[in-house]
């Protein structure tokens, strides 16, 4: 089906992104190709879908890629019939209809007569109901267009698919779609994403560096487990090299220790016997000399014992080694911090809620919020927040600091290095030495520090902003998080999941990724519809 053959692309300027890679896709394989942001695999699915050119190389494949890239605003001059690729067939169609039967259109058309009626019902089992042919992409929303685009999946059934962040803008009931049809398909699929309950039903994982490609046999929840195991044995080994240095310097002691006693008993035998001054001075020299020889095969062996070790250590994951510093919360667990009753805002075609929204949230709390596009999500956390006032109804909110991180981790200031934009969270008189160990510790080298906040990442802006965190000298009481995953890779989603499960205060987040919901350890659910708010635990 694909054959990549030591595959390489390097940038145009000169940066290798990646070399040496070597992947055989078998027919129907479902594979899932991970890896850190920048390590190349939007470029690679780009190549194989024939948008971009090997360095070096060969790509040889026996059937066309349907591919769907990542981000889909460019298209919004084409229509929907062009995100489905069917337009020219359509026109065809609609000439013939009209008694233009000539050999061209009927060329085009393929003998496709039941077209319209398979595109429309394509739209409407991607939960498209409503979108017609005709219709601009500029008039849909993110999760639409990318359902658009999905939809053409189930109307040309391809044998060969790439996808990349897929499921990124879907709502739940978009996403069940996507996931039902990757479990059904019978084509051969590349996806990108980092949706673990998305990858968990793809059967080969493949990790992408830039020194190549390594396959797991199995979905992501397997790859972890073997990563896991291999992290493990990297800690034994560690442990095991730190007791080996324990152990030489005993011995180095001991050594010594004994040389430099057989040397003084030595020296009172040759005194006594009186040796005379020459030879004693002689037999002093050669005492020194093996001291040193001695010294030297212990210095030796340590070096080597400990560069082993420092490559062990660097062998370390990097998110191992960051300290989140979120605990330090002082409001008790279970004081009341908000109250709605009979919460309604109301826009020009009336209220957003039918009923009137009642809830309570405690200190302690952990909620995912949590409705189809359109239920009022982004009002409700307006309206918490207080940049909303209610149309009606009561909003109590307590005495506490709240603090809102968006999925572009707009908190940042574009314009302010990262190294300046650390030191506004310095609230604790942290020396600037001490600064830059924070920031080294949350993968900032030196070469970041001077970086602008607009330059970086989403990954990046994420790590800065828990860095930040950290250093305050209290953590915010509440932390509400809208859709926080949606532009991470895998690598960040874990460091969130981290920082976020050592955190001892109130979470309010919205997200569609149930396996992070999961990992921050959520307790009850608040399920907003245009009807009314749903909890459950």
């Amino acid at each position: 089906m694909l054959l990549l053959q030591n595959a390489s692309y390097t940038h145009p300027d000169k940066t290798v992104l990646f070399s040496n890679l070597n992947l055989v896709v078998n027919p129907s394989e479902k594979i899932a190709l991970i890896g850190n942001n920048g390590s190349g695999k939007s470029t690679l699915l780009a190549i194989i879908a024939g948008q971009q050119q090997l360095s070096s190389g060969s790509l040889q494949s026996d059937a066309k890629p349907y591919y769907i890239p990542q981000h889909v605003g460019q298209f919004d001059d084409w229509t929907v019939a062009d995100a489905l690729r069917i337009t020219e067939q359509l026109k065809a169609l609609h000439a013939i209809l009209r008694g233009e039967v000539t050999e061209h259109n009927l060329t085009v058309l393929q003998d496709d007569w039941t077209l319209e009626e398979r595109a429309l019902q394509s739209l409407k089992d991607w939960n498209l109901p409503s979108v017609t042919l005709t219709q601009p992409m500029s008039s849909l929303s993110g999760g639409q267009k990318t359902s658009v685009f999905l939809a053409g999946l189930s109307l040309h059934n391809p044998a060969l698919v790439l996808l990349d962040e897929p499921s990124n803008h879907l709502d739940k009931t978009r996403r069940s779609i996507l996931y039902d049809w990757i479990q059904h398909t019978r084509s051969t699929l590349m996806v990108v994403s980092h949706d673990r309950t998305l990858l968990n039903l793809l059967n080969t994982t493949c990790e992408l560096t830039a020194t190549g490609i390594k396959t797991y046999g199995g979905n992501y929840d397997f790859y972890a487990a073997q990563k896991e195991i291999a992290k493990t044995a990297l800690e034994e080994d560690i442990q095991h090299q730190e007791k080996e240095i324990r152990k030489a310097r005993e011995k180095e002691r001991a050594s010594i220790a004994r040389k430099q006693k057989l040397d003084a008993r030595g020296k009172k035998k040759q005194e006594k016997a009186g040796v005379a001054k020459i030879m004693m001075n002689t037999l002093r020299n050669n005492a020194e000399n093996s001291s040193a020889r001695l010294k030297t095969a212990h210095a030796e062996k340590m070096e080597g014992l400990t560069q082993e070790l420092q490559a062990l250590r660097e062998s370390v994951p990097e998110t191992d080694r960051m300290k989140f510093g979120l605990e330090n919360t002082q409001l008790h667990r279970g004081k009341e911090l908000l109250r709605a009753t009979g919460l309604q805002y109301n826009y020009s075609n009336g209220p957003l809620w039918r009923n009137g929204l009642d809830f309570n949230i405690y200190s302690g709390d952990r909620i995912a919020l949590q409705g189809d596009n359109g239920s009022g999500k982004t009002t409700l956390l307006r309206l918490l927040l207080g940049s909303l006032a209610p149309e009606s109804g009561t909003l109590f909110r307590a005495p506490c600091t709240a603090m809102y991180i968006d999925q572009d981790y707009s908190l940042l200031q574009n314009a302010a290095t990262v190294f300046a934009f650390a030191q506004q969270f310095n609230q604790t008189g942290l020396e600037e030495h001490e600064i830059k160990i924070r920031l080294t510790r949350f993968l900032f080298t030196k070469a970041d520090w001077d970086k602008t906040c607009y330059s970086l990442s989403g990954g990046e802006r994420m790590r800065l902003l828990l860095c930040c965190l950290g250093m305050g000298a209290q953590a915010p009481d509440l932390i509400i998080l809208d859709e926080p995953t949606n532009n991470l890779d895998i690598q960040n989603i874990e460091i969130l999941t981290a920082a976020i499960s050592a955190y001892q205060g109130t979470v309010l987040v919205v997200s569609h990724d149930q396996r992070f919901l999961a990992d921050i350890g959520i307790t009850r659910y608040f399920h907003l519809s245009q009807e009314a708010l749903l909890i459950h635990f």
